[in-house]
């Protein structure tokens, strides 16, 4: 599953020691200037964050 929106990913993450949020994967260099530059339109690592995923599993 590929995807495009950061904010909606598991993996964009608040660093705090930053004071922004950041992509937690590890880019290789030509991912890193897609990503700030925003133009990431179809990231390898995007996974959809659902908070409500573990409550729907409990039922």
């Amino acid at each position: 599953m590929t995807g495009s929106n950061c904010e909606t990913c598991v993996n964009y993450v608040y660093d705090e020691d930053y004071d922004y949020y950041v992509c937690d994967m590890d880019l290789d260099e030509d991912e890193m200037y897609k990503f700030l530059t925003s133009s990431f339109s179809d990231c390898p690592y995007y996974r959809l964050y659902d908070e409500y995923k573990v409550v729907r599993r409990q039922m």
